[in-house]
């Protein structure tokens, strides 16, 4: 890297706006959506998709909600043009769904164009020529009135043969987009859009789509936000127009720019699944979508199921979806540090608490929303590493087992798992944990081994028979206290193990029906002031206790 960047590189220059209205602007609704996966996002496979995977991934747009889908350039190849005759001809595309077709200002390629659109309902014909400076002086060597004249020329070309389509019941739309708007002087880009206009002669009642694409950032998307304002402001017959953004993430902000243009005025906006595209991939849909909903916004697409979504994207581009791509990565609604995990735990009970009584909104801490709306479950939400703490412990072996542990067992056998899961240098499942949690509190039988317990009481007083196996050695065990768990903590204490007596006791059911189970938690005070917990498990409630109390003494040592 350079030293000194400037001697290279420049910064866009700020667009003259000294009343731009859009910094104080809230969205209230979303905008038009178009999707470009089936287009943009494919030119950009290293190995495009075929007919039958472009066809999942067009019903798979259709089911999401998207009322306008750009399909192709059917005139760039073979493949592209029988996609679209086999999405007409086949009758693939919903009568409310329209398909956009990309296409050059160049006549051959406009008039096979046409002939993919034959039989269409519904169609969006989008026109484009570039128009930055640079595109101008290095790729075409014309000036700007050449440029414009080959816009007026496509449009032109357009316009001649919408009769053909018309006659025969097709809904023609007009698309125009300055390519590389976002590098191009923004009088240059209302110009060269007005022209085209003229031959247009679009209306209130039937707009034309003016697309401002972002084609390459070339500036903080408060630039973008500004060069839309602009436009909006400036242009004439505004009222004809719905403005469209297309951006891309060059810089890392195309979701931003997006945004910002938005309330800068535009109406409609394009993008891919999970930001498929060239570079480092256009707008991401998916994430503007869910942004208008974490705000209450209702976006008019679906995204119920993002994970059978992005199993279908996958599938069909090859691509992966980052795992910590904003709502879609795997890990988005995951927590690994503890105390993020305590966070979480605790706003969720919040929540189902004040939601079953129509109280709140959500408003959960590190998770902008609820991830059951996406098909999400909790268990997905917080997982477990060597830098989780006990919320994360405990909130796994609650949700995954339906083991409660006490508040101060949590404080206990959170730094032992954390410790067991730093060992072993990764993630661990839920399983895994649970089997830390039997093997250190279940199944302690040293020094102590149950082998039979039996107690009697009447009006409060009780005595019990047990006998238990010491270092191979059976032990023959009597006590008697004001319960059963008092008198067998009596015998132990009696048979020589070192004096305690039980701080905390708590039973919880693991299962229902016949085979039900009985978890026991016990914590045992010693004589020095150190406090154990202990564990056990039976059918048998009485004996889960006793069970609890001897692993307790175990782990006391």
């Amino acid at each position: 890297m350079l030293s000194n960047p400037s001697s290279k590189y420049r910064a866009y220059p700020p667009i003259h706006l000294p009343a731009r209205q859009w910094p104080s602007r809230t969205l209230t609704k979303p905008p038009i959506w178009c999707s470009v996966d089936l287009r943009d996002g494919n030119q950009a496979l290293a190995v495009p998709m075929n007919v039958a995977q472009k066809l999942e991934l067009f019903h798979a747009l259709v089911k999401c909600g998207f009322k306008e889908i750009e399909i192709g350039f059917p005139a760039a190849s073979n493949t592209e043009f029988a996609f679209n005759r086999t999405l007409i001809e086949r009758g693939h595309i919903p009568d409310d769904v329209t398909v956009q077709v990309l296409v050059q200002a160049r006549e051959d390629l406009i008039e096979r164009t046409f002939e993919s659109l034959v039989g269409a309902k519904k169609v969006i014909i989008h026109l484009y020529n570039s128009t930055s400076p640079a595109q101008r002086r290095v790729v075409f060597g014309k000036s700007k009135d050449e440029i414009r004249d080959i816009a007026v020329r496509g449009a032109q070309w357009i316009q001649d043969r919408i009769p053909r389509l018309a006659k025969g019941g097709t809904d023609v739309r007009l698309q125009y987009s300055p390519e590389s708007f976002s590098a191009t002087e923004v009088e240059f880009a209302k110009e060269i859009s007005e022209a085209v206009m003229d031959v247009w002669q679009p209306t209130p009642q039937r707009p034309m789509i003016l697309n401002l694409p972002d084609t390459v950032e070339v500036a903080m998307p408060n630039v973008y936000a500004d060069q839309i304002e602009w436009m909006c402001t400036n242009l004439r017959n505004r009222d004809s127009i719905i403005v469209s953004l297309h951006t891309h993430n060059d810089r890392g902000t195309g979701i931003a720019a997006t945004e910002l243009g938005l309330l800068a005025g535009a109406d409609r906006v394009e993008g891919t699944l999970f930001g498929n595209g060239e570079r480092t991939g256009n707008l991401d849909i998916v994430a503007v979508a869910m942004n208008c909903y974490m705000h209450g916004i209702a976006p008019g697409l679906v995204f119920s199921d993002l994970n059978a979504l992005r199993e279908i994207y996958e599938r069909c581009t090859g691509m992966t979806v980052p795992a910590r791509h904003p709502y879609s990565g795997e890990l988005v609604f995951t927590a690994f540090s503890g105390s993020h995990q305590d966070a979480i735990k605790k706003g969720l009970a919040e929540w189902e608490e004040k939601n079953s009584k129509s109280e709140s909104c959500w408003d959960v801490p590190y998770l902008t929303i609820d991830p059951a709306d996406v098909g999400r479950e909790y268990r997905e939400v917080i997982r477990v590493n060597s830098q989780s703490g006990k919320g994360g412990v405990a909130y796994l072996l609650e949700s995954e087992f339906g083991i409660e542990l006490p508040k101060d067992m949590q404080r206990e056998f959170g730094p032992l798992a954390n410790d067991a899961v730093d060992a072993l240098g990764r993630e661990v499942t839920a399983a895994e944990l649970k089997g830390m949690f039997w093997r250190e509190y279940i199944e302690r039988t040293e020094p102590w081994e149950l082998i039979h317990f039996h107690a009697d009481g009447v009006d409060g007083t009780f005595s019990c028979r047990a006998s238990a196996r010491k270092a191979g050695a059976d032990v023959a065990l009597t006590g008697q206290g004001n319960g059963p768990i008092a008198a067998f903590v009596h015998a132990l204490n009696a048979a020589g193990t070192p004096k305690f007596e039980v701080a905390n006791y708590r039973e919880q059911s693991l299962s229902s029906g016949t085979e039900a189970s009985a978890l026991a938690f016990i914590q045992i005070k010693l004589a020095d002031g150190r406090t154990k917990w202990g564990a056990g498990v039976d059918t048998n409630v009485e004996l889960a206790a006793i069970k609890a109390v001897l692993s307790a003494v175990n782990r006391a040592g």
